[in-house]
């Protein structure tokens, strides 16, 4: 998300009607609901976090304990066991 300033892309009529609610503080406009990407859908973080789910539970599967996957991937014992299930059932 870049900033832009209003007074180069907004009409002056407009501008000053923004600035009768909100004058010199930040404002943040959503995108319109057809525009909007799903969560990882610009980066390749979800690609990365699906094989490394996949690695634990073939890690889980080939007889490493919960507790060692939790230790080597830095993340909770719980957190361990949900991955474990989300990709089985996935």
């Amino acid at each position: 998300m870049s900033y832009k300033k209003a007074n180069d892309v907004l009409p002056h009529a407009l501008l000053c009607a923004v600035q009768a609610y909100i004058d010199g503080e930040y404002i943040y406009i959503p995108r319109k609901s057809e525009n909007k990407l799903s969560w990882g859908a610009s980066t390749d973080t979800k690609e990365v976090l699906q094989a490394r789910n996949r690695e634990i539970l073939a890690k889980r599967m080939a007889g490493d304990s919960v507790a060692e996957l939790s230790e080597q991937y830095f993340l909770s014992v719980k957190t361990i066991y949900k991955i474990i299930s989300s990709v089985k059932n996935g």
